[in-house]
C-alpha cells in the first residue's frame, strides 16, 4: 500500500507539475493576448489621435477658403458699386472742356438782339446739359473766397487783396469738378498771399 500511496503522490505531483505547466501556459497565453491586445489599443488611438488632427487641419482650411470667398463676393460687389457710381466717369471728364466753351461764349457781352437771343439759347443748353450731368452726380467745386485745398484746387497764380486772410481763392480762372465724391478736376485759382 505504501507503494500505492506513493505512486498517487507521484501521480498526483506529475499532474500538478502537468497542471502547472498548463497553467502557466494558459496565463502566458493571456498575458500575450492582454499586450496584443493594449498594443492594438495604443496603436488605434494613435490613429484616432492622428485623424482628429487631420479633421481638424482639414476644417481649418475649410473655413479659411470660406473666409476667402466670403472678401472675394464683398470686394467684387464693393467693386461693383464703385463701377456704378462712377460709371459715367469718363463721359463727363470728356464733356467738362464743352462745359469751359459754353460759359466763355456765355461770358461775351451781347449788344445785338439777335446775339442775345443767341446767347439766350446757349444759356438755355447749357443749362439743360449741366442739370443733365447734375442729375447724374456732377457737382462744381466751390472755389472762390474759400480757403485754398489743394484736394480740390490748382492754385496757379497768388495775388495780394487787402483785407483777406492769406490762402483764400481770389479768382476762379477755370471750374472744378468732381462726380460725386471724386474729383474729376480741380478748379484752377487766384491764392491769396
Amino acid at each position: 500500500m505504501k507503494e500505492n500511496q506513493e505512486f498517487e503522490e507521484q501521480l498526483d505531483e506529475n499532474l500538478s507539475e502537468d497542471e502547472q505547466e498548463q497553467t502557466n501556459a494558459t496565463e502566458q497565453q493571456d498575458v500575450e493576448e492582454i499586450v496584443e491586445e493594449l498594443t492594438l489599443e495604443q496603436e488605434l488611438e494613435k490613429k484616432i489621435d492622428e485623424l482628429t488632427k487631420a479633421l481638424e487641419e482639414e476644417e481649418g482650411k475649410k473655413l479659411r477658403v470660406m473666409a476667402d470667398m466670403e472678401n472675394v463676393k464683398r470686394r467684387a460687389s464693393l467693386d461693383y458699386q464703385t463701377l456704378q457710381t462712377y460709371r459715367s466717369q469718363n463721359v463727363m471728364v470728356n464733356i467738362l472742356p464743352v462745359l469751359d466753351n459754353f460759359q466763355r461764349a456765355l461770358s461775351v457781352e451781347a449788344k445785338e438782339e439777335e446775339t442775345k437771343a443767341l446767347l439766350t439759347g446757349m444759356e438755355m443748353v447749357y443749362r439743360s446739359l449741366l442739370e443733365a450731368l447734375k442729375s447724374d452726380g456732377l457737382e462744381e467745386i466751390e472755389a472762390l473766397d474759400q480757403e485754398f485745398d489743394p484736394n480740390f484746387h490748382q492754385a496757379v497764380m497768388t495775388g495780394n487783396e487787402e483785407g483777406k486772410e492769406s490762402g483764400i481763392v481770389l479768382e476762379e480762372l477755370q471750374k472744378g469738378y468732381k462726380l460725386k465724391e471724386r474729383v474729376l478736376r480741380p478748379s484752377m485759382v487766384k491764392v491769396n498771399e
